[in-house]
């Protein structure tokens, strides 16, 4: 049978229930997990196959296939909203600046206060992970003021130039 469920269902429990229910008892033979978020059981690789594009990249230098096997992290994100940062302001959330009004250039919309966003680069490369401080009507009017908190920031310091003054 199949289960749809949410991470923190003990399936293995759940077989043993409907076995006490039905009074012919039942225990699990097999468990796998066929979906994961966004990614589907078509979307996996084997450990082989990542094993040997690595392979392929050390030995003859050539990253195709590790680029077939190996997805971005935006692939798995999709699920949530995304404000898409100027460039000018993408090396100050790498060393932790919080995101203001006017590091914005656009957004995906609905972004409700509290929940998580996405901060990407105006290429759509992942910055950062954050909590949106305010919602999209407010972000889309207001001259100053924090958007987002940060929460994980995954693009390293450097990888975009320093526009970015400090004060004295």
């Amino acid at each position: 049978f199949r289960v749809g469920c949410e991470s923190g269902t003990y399936i293995r429990k759940l077989v043993h229930d409907w076995g006490l229910v039905s009074g012919v008892g039942a225990h699990m033979a097999e468990l796998r997990r066929t979906r994961d978020g966004v990614m589907t059981e078509e979307d996996s690789v084997s450990l082989y196959e990542v094993a040997a594009a690595f392979y392929q990249l050390k030995k003859e230098g050539d990253d195709s296939l590790l680029r077939q096997v190996v997805k971005p992290v935006e692939n798995v994100l999709t699920p949530f909203s995304s404000i898409y940062v100027k460039d000018s302001a993408v090396d100050a959330i790498c060393h932790g600046a919080q995101l203001s009004v006017r590091g914005i250039s656009k957004l995906e919309t609905p972004i409700i206060p509290g929940q998580p966003v996405l901060l990407k680069t105006l290429k759509g490369e992942l910055i950062a992970l954050g909590k949106a401080a305010q919602g999209h009507g407010w972000m889309l009017k207001a001259d100053s003021g924090i958007a987002v908190h940060l929460l994980r920031v995954v693009m390293p310091i450097g990888y975009y130039p320093k526009l970015w003054k400090s004060r004295k």
